[in-house]
C-alpha cells in the first residue's frame, strides 16, 4: 500500500472509533436514566439546591456555588460514579482497539488519559460525595464538596501529565 491510500484508511479507522465512542456515550447515559427512572428529577433538584456558600476552613472569605444540602443528592452522585466507572472500562476497550487499529500515539495517549480521569472521577465521587452520606461525622459535607472539586482539578493535572509521559515514551517514526 502506498502513502496516499493509507491516509484515508487511517481517517476511516479513527472515524469509526470516534463514532463508537459517541454512540456508547449516549447508550450509557440512556441506560442510567432507564436504571434510575427518577434521575432527571433528581438532577433538576440537585441544580435547584445550589447557592453561593462560603468555602469552609480557609482564612479568607471566598464564596462559591455548592448544594445547600449536599447529603440529599445520593442518586445523582451514584449515577456520576456509575458513569465514570463504565466509561473507564469502555476506554480500556477503546485503547485496545486503538492498538489494533494502529492509531497514532497522540490518540493512544488521550485514551490513557481518559482512563485515568474516568476511574479517578469515580473514586473521588465515591470517596468524597457518596461516603459523605454514610459518614457525615468525619468531615462536614460542605468541606467534602470542595475537597471533591479540588481532587477533580488535581485529577485533570495528573491526566495531562500521564498523557505527556505516554507521548514522551512513545516510539518515534523517523523518515529520511
Amino acid at each position: 500500500m502506498n502513502e496516499s491510500s493509507e491516509v484515508p484508511t487511517h481517517r476511516l479507522r479513527e472515524g469509526v472509533i470516534s463514532g463508537v465512542s459517541a454512540g456508547f456515550f449516549f447508550v450509557v447515559i440512556g441506560a442510567l436514566f432507564v436504571i434510575h427512572p427518577t434521575l432527571l428529577g433528581k438532577i433538576l433538584d440537585f441544580f435547584r439546591d445550589f447557592e453561593m456558600v462560603r468555602v469552609p476552613n480557609i482564612s479568607i472569605v471566598i464564596t462559591l456555588p455548592a448544594p445547600a444540602y449536599p447529603l440529599s443528592h445520593r442518586l445523582v452522585y451514584s449515577a456520576v460514579e456509575q458513569f465514570s466507572f463504565v466509561w473507564g472500562i469502555f476506554q480500556i476497550a477503546i485503547l485496545a482497539l486503538r492498538f489494533f487499529a494502529r492509531s497514532p500515539w497522540n490518540k493512544k495517549a488521550e485514551t490513557v488519559s481518559n482512563i485515568v480521569f474516568s476511574f479517578g472521577t469515580g473514586f473521588l465521587t465515591r470517596t468524597f460525595l457518596i461516603e459523605t452520606i454514610r459518614f457525615p461525622h468525619i468531615i462536614d459535607p460542605l468541606t467534602r464538596w470542595f475537597v471533591f472539586w479540588s481532587g477533580i482539578i488535581m485529577l485533570i493535572g495528573v491526566s495531562l501529565i500521564i498523557r505527556a509521559i505516554v507521548l514522551a515514551v512513545a516510539p518515534r517514526r523517523y523518515t529520511i
